[in-house]
């Protein structure tokens, strides 16, 4: 494959020759949610050059990290078992990454896949064991995502379209929130529930609000 050969024979050598290349690993972080197509891999990553995109998938495919799928008449990209293995190593990165991120720039978004990795990260399954089995829709910049949270069990998943603006269509939910990037105060406990209600960075569009000392009790990262 055409990674970078460091010239060094040791196993993280080889593990950021693999996966060190730019966009490689928020590739990984994406399809850590879920099979996606081409272009949905595209719109995921907002800056990507189409030629890049299009490289780093066949390293990632050659180095097994990655396999092509057909699913319900179009190619997916999906990681093989190999490739999951990837999902502490990016979770812990994630975790560590948060206590640099600072103040977000104007011009950048919250995705939908980065936002359910970062949900991941932050879940607190000996808090969410002490509450009730709870499910929230989240509008962010760039789309949304339904989170149900059953004791220590949590499912992130892409919301469709339609529904997740009010959580009247599609599955029921008890909170539904539109939210961009400063949600991640809330997430850092520089924000109470209703300071962020109330300063517009997270609008409940249903469900009561106090729902969201749930989420935030269910979700925290440390800075």
């Amino acid at each position: 494959m055409a990674a970078r050969d460091y010239g060094e024979y040791s196993s993280l050598t080889r593990a950021v020759e693999l996966i060190g290349e730019r966009w490689a690993l928020l590739i990984v972080r994406d399809l850590l949610v879920g099979p996606r197509r081409y272009g949905e891999l595209a719109a995921g990553l907002p800056r990507i050059p189409s030629n890049i995109l299009a490289t780093r998938l066949k390293e990632l495919q050659a180095a097994g990290v990655i396999r092509r799928m057909p699913r319900s008449r179009v190619i997916v990209y999906e990681l093989t078992p190999y490739g999951r293995e990837l999902e502490p190593v990016v979770l812990a990165l994630g975790a560590w990454g948060f206590k640099a991120m600072g103040d977000p720039r104007a011009e950048q978004v919250i995705t939908p896949d980065a936002m359910a990795i970062d949900l991941r990260t932050a879940f607190r399954p000996q808090v969410a064991t002490t509450l009730p089995p709870t499910a929230y829709a989240a509008r962010l910049d760039a789309g949304g995502l339904l989170i149900r949270v059953d004791g220590s069990r949590l499912d992130v998943s892409r919301a469709p379209a339609s529904g997740a603006d009010a959580g009247e269509a599609g599955p029921p939910v008890d909170l539904a929130f539109t939210a961009g990037p400063g949600i991640h105060r809330l997430l850092a406990g520089e924000l109470e529930p209703e300071q962020a209600i109330a300063t517009g960075v997270v609008s409940v569009q249903h469900g009561q609000g106090v729902l969201l000392d749930r989420f935030a009790s269910t979700f925290r990262l440390a800075a």
